[in-house]
């Protein structure tokens, strides 16, 4: 059985290996999420504990977890500006690739979108690169495209990718 829950902190060392392995997936598995292959483990702690640690009001990170293992993970970015309080950013959706086709993402977005409208947000945007399997995920949770930057990042090999962007309204 698949559970969903934010992190509060409490648990977060315990968890950086199954975090540090499913970012590692990612990247191996092609993932544009901001690192180049191969992902050193140092790199992918550093990552993890910077991102626990800016855990608060600005930043909720959820997690999918399988028997007491995490299969996924996904972060909403709470804008703080006056005039941008109204809006939150999607960042980086993993799911372990051996756990995809399952409804984990979409189970992982459902709880930041219901989080989101309780905390005021009515839209969300997000960016990905084109024709990943993600931009497919976002499709079917009803995202709709904004537009696309070509050569935005390097993908996993190094190689320039475009990246799309999307919003989604709320409530």
């Amino acid at each position: 059985m698949i559970t969903i829950r934010p992190l509060d902190g409490q648990d977060n060392n315990e968890l950086l290996p199954d975090l540090c392995g499913l970012l590692a997936d990612s990247v191996d598995g092609g993932a544009s999420v901001g690192f180049l292959a191969p992902l050193a483990p140092s790199a992918a702690a550093e990552y993890w504990r910077d991102t626990l640690g800016s855990i608060g009001p600005g930043l909720v990170v959820w997690v999918a977890e399988e028997q007491g293992r995490v299969v996924g993970s996904v972060q909403l970015a709470l804008c703080g500006k006056e005039n941008g309080k109204h809006r939150a950013e999607v960042q980086k959706l993993f799911v372990l690739g051996d756990c995809r086709g399952r409804g984990i993402a979409s189970r992982l977005m459902a709880a930041l979108e219901s989080f989101a409208v309780h905390a005021g947000r009515t839209l969300l945007v997000l960016d990905t690169q084109k024709g990943s399997a993600a931009e497919t995920v976002y499709r079917k949770l009803g995202w709709s495209r904004a537009g696309e930057i070509p050569d935005f990042a390097a993908a996993p090999d190094g190689r320039l990718q475009a990246t799309v962007l999307y919003f989604k309204r709320l409530g």
